[in-house]
């Protein structure tokens, strides 16, 4: 079942137009990753997901059009944006950091979801009370995955998660996502340049080349097709 439905989706920064006309759909409990080159639009395409990013077309959560809608809306419809280049608030802790995160909620459960993602990233709960600015890039990130899992999404997007992080890192972070997604069914759009291990965690993928889907398929069909594999994935 589609979850999220985007069809024509077209956008950019004043005159200059970054998306021609993007079709794409998330599923229910899913894993689906958009892969290209810089420049090819794909932190454009989660920033127009999120409300961030002035664009037309159709974007439609469970049937429901947001687009439009401004990024508060977007995340109280339970849309978590992790954007790029960690987006945690440094001057704060990681408890506080958490806190944040369940800004829109009006339950009683935020402490017990405290302490399920402190148990699922055990180095965060070391560094509870830590300013989050004073913590590692690896760190940073999974405090940022955490903070946007506060919000109890639907749908988590996540922007180039493992930019600027070690590969053991970045290995590390991909195996906590496929976790999470088999013990939550929380569906995820990931961009990423990492392709082959994006591919390894996804169902499926599209290809993104100036703004525009050149190729979409299972993770297996885009990990054998030969241009992807040439461009993507450093393969001869």
């Amino acid at each position: 079942m589609s979850l999220l439905s985007v069809s024509d989706l077209r956008g950019g920064y004043g005159p200059v137009r970054v998306l021609h006309g993007l079709g794409f759909e998330v599923n229910a409990g899913e894993i689906v990753v958009i892969l290209g080159a810089n420049g090819s639009g794909k932190t454009s395409t989660i920033r127009a997901i999120s409300g961030m990013l002035q664009a037309t077309g159709s974007v439609r959560l469970h049937d429901e059009e947001i687009l439009g809608k401004n990024p508060e809306a977007i995340a109280r419809r339970r849309v978590a944006h992790v954007p790029q280049g960690r987006g945690t608030f440094p001057e704060l802790t990681v408890e506080e950091n958490l806190r944040v995160g369940a800004f829109s909620r009006k339950d009683s459960a935020v402490d017990e979801d405290i302490d399920r993602w402190l148990t699922t990233f055990p180095r965060l709960r070391e560094r509870r009370t830590q300013l989050a600015g004073s913590m590692s890039g690896g760190e940073q990130q999974m405090l940022a995955i955490s903070r946007a899992l506060m919000m109890n999404p639907v749908l988590l997007l996540l922007d180039e998660p493992s930019l600027g992080l070690a590969p053991l890192v970045t290995q590390e972070l991909f195996q906590k996502l496929a976790q999470l997604n088999r013990e939550t069914y929380i569906a995820m759009l990931i961009v990423e340049q990492n392709a082959n291990l994006a591919l390894k965690t996804a169902t499926r993928g599209y290809v993104l080349e100036a703004g525009e889907i050149v190729a979409t398929g299972t993770s297996e069909e885009l990990a054998s097709n030969d241009e992807v594999r040439k461009a993507y994935l450093g393969m001869a």
